[in-house]
């Protein structure tokens, strides 16, 4: 059964810290390589953050410094810890394998907004 389920999501303020997490079914978790992507409304969805199966990670810019992401391989979850939100980290948050594109599989996200 393929499975992404993420969760964690709400509302915080500004400079606030979220931690997202995602489980997924082991046909799309192991051995591969996830990341964690967000999309804002009429935008395309984009990689945020990526592990490989061994751990090694990249960010994108907007979020280096203030995102960390880690996974556990013997629970098939990768977390993302968001710390020092900012208004523009607002947008709907899903995980996936760091290549998956717009055909692939995509669970139901998680919602972040960062508002005062």
């Amino acid at each position: 059964q393929v499975q992404l389920v993420e969760y964690g999501g709400g509302l915080v303020l500004p400079g606030g810290s979220l931690k997202l997490s995602c489980v997924a079914s082991a046909s799309i978790f192991s051995p591969y390589a996830m990341g964690w992507f967000r999309q804002d409304p009429g935008k395309r969805r984009a990689l945020v953050a990526a592990i490989t199966y061994y751990g090694t990670t990249n960010y994108a810019d907007s979020v280096k410094g203030r995102f960390t992401i880690s996974r556990d391989n013997d629970k098939n979850t990768v977390y993302l810890q968001m710390n020092n939100l900012k208004p523009t980290d607002t947008a709907l948050y899903f995980c996936n394998r760091a290549g998956a594109n717009a055909d692939s599989y995509w669970g139901q996200g998680t919602q972040v907004t960062v508002s005062s």
